[in-house]
Parts: C-alpha cells; structure tokens; sequence
C-alpha cells in the first residue's frame, strides 16, 4: 500500500532534503522516526531535491508498507519528529503513484529583504540593495519562459541526462514598504542551483552589472557567464508541488506569513 506525506520543513539545520554523507538531510530524519514507529527499516521517496539551507512550504514523499496502520500515524509522526519537520496530511493512494516521476510542476518562492532584520535572517536573503532597476529585472524575468535549454544557469551542467526544463511562470513582486521582493518562478523540472543562479543573475540585472541583453544571451546560448555565484540558500523555498492525481494547497501558517495580504504584495 502507499501513502503520500504532505510536509513541510525549514531547511536551517540540513543538508537539503536527500542523505547526504557530510550532514543530515530532511530524508534520513523522516525515515529514523519512520523506522522507531513502524519497527522496520523505511526508504521513503521525495517529490525532488533541495540545497543545503533551502525551506519547503509544501513537500510530498511516498512510502510503500504491506498493509495500513491501525494507529494515528499523523499524531504519532508528528510528536516524534524535530520541531523544524511538520507532517500536514496523509494521503492513501491507488495504484503506485510516485512523489518525485508524478510532478508536472513545482513552484519555488524567493524572498530578499532589504533591510536588516534579525526576525528574517534564516527565513529570507538579505541583499542590501538600492536603486534597483525593476524595470530591468522585469524584462529579464519575462525571457526565462521562452527558452528551454539552462546549462549556462545550472552549477553542474554535465551531471544532468538533460539541461533542458519548461519554466512557465518567472514573476518578481514587491511590497508595500518597497523593502521586500518574492520571486515565484514555475517549471517542469529544474537543474542544480538554477533557482538561486537565476535569481542572482536577476539582481545583477537589477544593480546594472549585467544588460537584459547579456542575460539572454545566456539563455540563448550565445555567451556564458563567467561566474556563477548562487543567491544564498536561505532565501529560498519550494512552495507549491502539483500532480495531475492531486492539487492541494500548502497548510503551513508560515506561507501566509511570508506572502502576507494579498493587497501587500504588487507584481513588477
């Protein structure tokens, strides 16, 4: 039988989301407190990858067992698991549906502040940054759905089978105070530290170090960059996972937090 788990976690204190042989990721926390509960061994299935530092509003992983607990897996999971870890839902499921192959699409958020806030150091980027041409990083965001191809904005090019992902959706925002900006960008699939290349890339952009028109040639493959600095991890967070079986929206209280009134937030 199979379940997905609905989770979501801060990414602070781990390595990202798979094991990982030099720190702790999310996966082997899970599975420890899987395998106490259930007395046996577990190898759980994650809907994807994270950086070291990255945050996850919405997280999905399956889990294959013989037959159905008779117990409150939700409560029991949940009090065992560390306070940085929560689990939302459990779902059953028909047939073997997977967490990660399933995925059509999955959207990340990238907050910065630009002021310094000791309430927002590990939960957003801060860029101290001023005059930013918003007009610029506009038009360079609106390129990245017309190209397919992002080897020049992936850290590791050669360890992926394909460096080609369909991005569908690139938009920055910024608040009323004019001292936050969220990117949201959705694809199909993503490559290593593309987000955070990306969103460093834009801010270049943004600060006047780098044209619209460099950047896409990037994209286009004509020029490639010759540093590859990611924004850093903190800032990051995937937010929104969607499988055609199953669209639920992120339970974490945090997610509205971060995106505040719907009012607060103006696209740029």
């Amino acid at each position: 039988m199979r379940y997905f788990f609905h989770i979501g976690y801060k990414g602070t204190n781990y390595k990202g989301w798979q094991r990982h042989p030099y720190g702790v990721g999310v996966q082997e926390v899970i599975e420890g407190c899987l395998a106490k509960i259930l007395k046996m061994p577990v190898a759980i299935v994650g809907c994807g990858r994270t950086d070291a530092g990255v945050h996850a509003t919405q997280f999905f992983f399956h889990l294959d067992v013989a037959e159905a607990w008779e117990f409150d897996m939700l409560f029991r999971l949940n009090k065992v698991l560390p306070e940085d870890i929560a689990v939302f839902d459990i779902i059953p499921m028909e047939g073997l549906p997977h967490a990660r192959f399933d995925a059509f699409q999955r959207s990340y958020d990238y907050f910065i502040h630009t002021r310094k806030d000791p309430f927002l150091s590990h939960v957003s980027a801060l860029y101290f940054l001023q005059d930013l041409d918003l007009d610029a990083i506009r038009a360079a965001s609106a390129l990245l759905p017309q190209y397919t191809d992002f080897r020049n904005l992936c850290l590791t090019p050669a360890d992926h089978d394909s460096t080609n992902c369909l991005v569908t959706e690139a938009s920055w925002f910024i608040d009323e105070t004019g001292d936050r900006l969220r990117f949201n960008i959705s694809a199909n699939r993503y490559l290593s530290r593309m987000i955070r290349i990306i969103v460093g890339q834009l801010l270049k952009v943004g600060t006047g170090k780098l044209s619209v028109a460099e950047f896409e040639s990037y994209l286009a493959l004509e020029n490639a960059p010759k540093h590859l600095t990611p924004a850093y991890p903190q800032g990051l967070y995937l937010s929104k996972v969607t499988y055609p079986y199953l669209d639920i929206p992120p339970r974490s209280l945090f997610t509205t937090v971060q995106n505040l009134a719907e009012d607060s937030w103006q696209q740029l």
